[in-house]
């Protein structure tokens, strides 16, 4: 049987060789400077070729490496303009793409997961698959009551290649960090690092599923598909027919669709929580999809096994209140409310006139009837943070993000990155009004 390749020495040198490639190209980079060759041309080789290396490597070997891709991909909106524009295209080609299993293999987990009388059940399945995505890949078939089903099929291997990647990734971080300037990379792996080992339960992704699908039911906006069928390392769900994902209304879709499915991206990621008491965790635009009947133009949302579950039964209250002070502009308050939720420590000085420098460009989207996500904006924002010479870097280094804060924060921050691939305009602070506890109290 064919598995990932997961032989943790090949996979992991393939990781380790990433950081190394790129200081090789920046010495053949200096080497070309010194000939006479423009600066301009050079960066812009050296900068294309890593992205070819670093993406192609994450895609190819799919499990935690891809993961860690698909996620450092939402934020693609962040990076500035003369780094972005080399790595876009693959970035955007690895959220919708990647090599597929062979098809006796898929036949040989359909066998053993469903049983040696599987063709009773799925009639017909499609050898090519319709999708790949990080630790599995979909097939289109027909259930034996004729629904149109997606057969999703785990990669042989995936658990042992997902924890080997991301602790290797974990290790390389560093390096990895200068082919992504702005990003705290090595966060970032270990936030993907503390989710991703769930994915590999399609069981739990099934009763998520399920949850969203009864949740969203006849919904005029969002489709989820209903399960049909788990077991072990096969889901299948019901088929659904889409015009492609939000990455094709990324690359090419006009501003009309880039409003409309950001507004509802933006009310699914804040109204999914209160309807269903769950997270959906994994925001890049290849698990969002075109539904279009009627010209109804609706949402598919897909892919549920980074889900968080949220203690409180929806997203915490404190969140949409903390805002609310932050947009009334009263920081003495703010930083005490932020004290008592555990973004600052006890003993840490925080000066209001500081945090409002820090905080304001952050809560802009929210103080207006419609905002305008873009990519300018987000790299403003991710510039002035992680700018050493700064007062907003040595606020945020001042400030603790607690626990169970974290997914919320990735998954949001997520969300905006995608708002602003999309350049959307979208009502943002009607969405948290109606959405939002706390926030219109």
């Amino acid at each position: 049987m064919t598995e990932l390749p997961r032989r943790a020495a090949r996979r992991t040198a393939r990781l380790a060789a990433l950081p190394i490639g790129y200081a090789g190209r920046q010495a053949l980079g200096l080497g070309k400077r010194l000939g006479g060759a423009p600066a301009e041309a050079v960066l812009s080789e050296v900068q294309q070729r890593t992205a070819e290396q670093l993406f192609r490597t994450l895609g190819e070997l799919k499990g935690g490496a891809m993961k860690f891709g698909q996620a450092l991909s939402v934020f693609e909106a962040a990076l500035p303009d003369e780094l972005a524009g080399p790595y876009r295209d693959q970035l955007t080609r690895l959220q919708d793409a990647a090599p597929p299993m062979p098809t006796i293999t898929v036949r040989e987990i359909l066998a053993r997961e469903l049983g040696g009388d599987w063709r009773e059940r799925l009639v017909e399945l499609d050898p090519v698959p319709a999708a790949a995505a990080s630790i599995g890949q979909v097939h289109r078939g027909t259930w034996v009551d004729g629904r149109p089903v997606a057969v999703k099929v785990q990669y042989p291997g995936s658990a042992e290649a997902m924890a080997a990647d991301l602790r290797q990734l974990a290790r390389v971080a560093r390096g990895l960090g200068s082919l992504a300037p702005g990003l705290d990379v090595r966060r970032l792996v270990e936030e993907v690092r503390e989710r991703a080992m769930e994915e590999l339960d399609y069981e739990l992704e099934a009763d998520a599923q399920c949850r969203f699908a009864t949740a969203f039911a006849g919904d005029a906006d969002v489709v989820v598909p209903d399960v049909v069928a788990t077991s072990g390392t096969v889901l299948v769900t019901e088929w659904l027919d889409s015009e492609g994902s939000l990455a094709h209304v990324i690359r090419e879709g006009t501003q009309e669709q880039r409003d409309r499915y950001g507004e509802l991206l933006l009310r699914f990621a804040f109204d999914a929580p209160r309807r269903t008491g769950l997270l959906h965790a994994d925001p890049h635009p290849g698990n969002f999809r075109l539904v279009d009947p009627d010209g109804a133009a609706r949402l598919g949302v897909l892919d549920y096994g980074a889900v968080a579950r949220l203690p409180e039964g929806g997203l915490p209250t404190a969140i949409g209140a903390l805002i609310r002070i932050g947009l009334l502009d009263d920081y003495d308050q703010l930083v005490a409310a932020l004290r008592e939720e555990g973004f600052i420590r006890e003993k840490v000085r925080v000066d209001p006139q500081a945090l409002r420098d820090y905080l304001g460009p952050f809560l802009e989207p929210a103080g207006t009837p419609d905002f305008t996500f873009s990519r300018a904006w987000m790299q403003e924002q991710f510039r002035r943070v992680n700018d050493p010479r700064g007062d907003a870097y040595s606020t945020m280094l001042r400030l603790n993000l607690p626990p169970s804060y974290m997914l919320v924060h990735r998954t949001f921050a997520g969300v905006v990155g995608v708002l602003s691939q999309l350049g959307a305009t979208v009502p943002f602070r009607e969405v948290l009004e109606e959405s939002l506890p706390g926030f219109a109290d």
